[in-house]
């Protein structure tokens, strides 16, 4: 038998079997790239959602390698937009070059660069998302929001923080714009902005807009802050000075926080429309923020999503300025670790809800209320008997965000809310531990607060954490914090019970949670049938072995009737009370796919809703947690 090699094997079945047969991909180097990239972005044509780019990059004769970014810091996971890149051209001296993409990373690029070439031209398109099933929208007839990394490529083999980069945008007629990139001048709607890294730059997103305002939120301040607002109506942009007031005072408390800026300026940018796509995605000057277009306009409505800002703004110091060591890598396509997500969301989602109450941008109450809701959400989570906090950090990778079919038992990033239970945990230990006289935020100013003013990125591991807890408050904080991540089985209700609360059940909700499953038009029967009702009756997020998976409901599937009527929430809600006298099983009419049936539900002990309940004779630490620092 005739033995072939490798190479001619794959060549004879038209496969590369493990074979690479094209030059490597050079490894980033931490060294000065020599040149700057010159990049041309036009952003004109909302009417089509496209944005056309050119690129000159500085180069030298021979091989090449150009990256599309893969890793997105803020999404934790490798979820790069190459689906959305189109039209790639590379030229130089005035002539076409071909191109090959790597054979195994796509977000590669390969190229020969001629001789007597000092640099090439890059011509591509990203093309946004026209129609919700392809994507959020990040475009409309009157917004725009940019996200550098999904626009933009870089040579292979230097450090991103190593290539300088100088952008030119070619704006909508008339709009205004937010960033954290400083401009070097605006001629018509052309705005040039000062050079600077690709990582920065990558890290500065815009949001730009027909009708749009800049609030100042820290007046006078040698480190600006500032709140740039883009609306789909003029109207959506009339905050009332008293609102203003209070993201002032998200800037105040979170400075008593962290006791530290490690930013030059920090931009926020909110997008207040009910067309452009929900976003919340933290940077290190900068943070992309939207909601529904009254977040102003009807004040009283809107508490639930004011937590919003103080959680994106929290991350410039976790996450951005304070990083997990496994994510200290040198370009956009190298891997993240996850593994310390715990802190990195975990805590940033506590101190979200904490910074939110003590700014007076939601009550206090209210946080207690959404304390409850995570605590109870928790406690009924099948998935705590196979799946650790710790492992779900690598959902980001594993998962990329998609929906699931089963979330109760399948976990998904629950690092972000149950890791908020851990550091509520941690706080009121803290204060128990030391008599009241300290807290997490002293572990907060010790490890967010050094180094005052520097913006590079500290990296950080597991035992610097366990470091400066140590430091703050000694305990075994290793074990502590390994158990609570680490541990399967009943989520622990210590943060809460040290807290001075307990978690009970009640047949009516807190006015709070209820307003809030109003303004998402569902209604929340979790912790009696077992699943929520959404929209149109369409039956969500239904409990792993909970009343409705026994009586074999699944998803796609419409709630129709209750006993025999068209089905309303308040209709089921007096369904599930009047069962608790009646003993008798409640009906419903679903239709799963394109069949329909009769499913009856044999459940009789009523309405069940989260609320905290005060353990009198107890100190109430969660009070002194949410009031505001003085």
């Amino acid at each position: 038998m005739k033995l072939f090699t490798n190479t001619a094997l794959a060549l004879l079945l038209g496969t590369a079997c493990s074979v690479h047969a094209g030059q490597a991909i050079p490894a980033p180097a931490d060294q000065p790239y020599p040149g700057t990239i010159v990049m041309k972005v036009d952003a004109s044509n909302t009417a089509q959602n496209i944005y056309r780019i050119q690129q000159t990059i500085p180069a030298r004769p021979g091989k090449m390698t150009l990256l599309f970014p893969q890793w997105v810091t803020a999404q934790h996971g490798p979820t790069g937009a190459l689906n959305q890149f189109a039209g790639f051209k590379v030229s130089a001296n005035g002539k076409g070059l071909p191109w090959r993409r790597d054979n195994v990373n796509v977000y590669a690029f390969h190229i020969e660069v001629p001789a007597g070439a000092r640099s090439i031209e890059l011509e591509y398109q990203h093309l946004a998302p026209t129609e919700a099933a392809q994507g959020r929208t990040s475009i409309t007839p009157d917004m725009l929001g940019i996200q550098w990394q999904s626009l933009t490529m870089y040579p292979a083999g230097y450090a991103t923080r190593r290539i300088p980069i100088q952008a030119t945008l070619t704006l909508p007629a008339g709009w205004q714009y937010g960033s954290a990139l400083e401009q070097a001048e605006r001629q018509g709607d052309v705005v040039t902005f000062k050079t600077t890294d690709v990582e920065t730059f990558v890290d500065s997103p815009l949001f730009a807009g027909r009708h749009f305002k800049r609030f100042d939120l820290d007046p006078g301040a040698k480190v600006p802050v500032h709140l740039n607002v883009v609306a789909d109506t003029a109207e959506a942009l009339e905050a009332k000075p008293e609102h203003i007031e209070l993201h002032r005072n998200l800037v105040k408390q979170t400075y008593k926080v962290f006791g530290s800026q490690h930013f030059k300026h920090y931009d926020f940018l909110f997008a207040l429309s009910d067309e452009f796509g929900r976003v919340g995605r933290e940077h290190h000057q900068s943070s992309e923020n939207a909601l529904k277009t009254d977040y102003f306009t009807e004040w009283n409505k809107t508490e639930a999503e004011r937590g919003l800002l103080p959680h994106e703004f929290t991350h410039s110091w976790n996450g951005k300025f304070r990083r997990p060591k496994g994510q200290d890598v040198l370009n956009f396509n190298q891997p993240l670790q996850n593994d310390l997500l715990w802190v990195y969301e975990g805590q940033t989602t506590y101190y979200g809800e904490v910074l939110a109450a003590r700014s007076g941008l939601m009550k206090a109450a209210s946080i207690k209320d959404i304390m409850a809701a995570t605590a109870a959400r928790y406690s009924i989570q099948k998935g705590r008997e196979w799946r650790s906090v710790q492992d779900t950090t690598y959902d980001p990778i594993i998962n990329a965000r998609r929906a699931i079919p089963w979330s109760n038992y399948q976990r998904s990033e629950d690092y972000y809310n149950e890791g908020m239970l851990i550091w509520l945990d941690v706080d009121t230990r803290i204060r128990e531990l030391s008599g009241d006289k300290r807290s997490l935020d002293d572990f907060s100013a010790k490890f967010f607060g050094v180094e005052d003013g520097r913006v590079q990125a500290l990296h950080y591991s597991f035992e610097d954490v366990v470091k400066v807890l140590n430091s703050v408050q000694p305990h075994d904080w290793s074990s502590f914090l390994r158990k609570r991540i680490e541990e399967l089985g009943p989520v622990p209700m210590d943060g809460i019970t040290r807290a001075g609360y307990k978690l009970v059940f009640a047949e009516k909700q807190t006015d709070f949670l209820k307003a809030a499953e109003e303004r998402s038009k569902s209604a929340d029967f979790t912790y009696s049938l077992g699943f929520n009702v959404g929209n149109e009756g369409k039956i969500e997020s239904i409990q792993w072995e909970g009343v409705g998976f026994q009586a074999g409901l699944s998803g796609n599937t419409t709630l129709l009737a209750v006993n025999g009527r068209a089905y309303k929430s308040d209709l089921l809600r007096k369904a599930v009370t009047e069962a608790k006298t009646s003993k008798k099983p409640i009906e419903l009419l679903v239709k799963h796919g394109q069949q329909y049936r009769t499913v009856a539900l044999a459940y009789y002990d009523g309405l069940k809703y989260p609320r905290l309940e005060r353990v009198e004779g107890t100190p109430d630490r969660l009070e002194a947690i949410l009031s505001p620092r003085q």
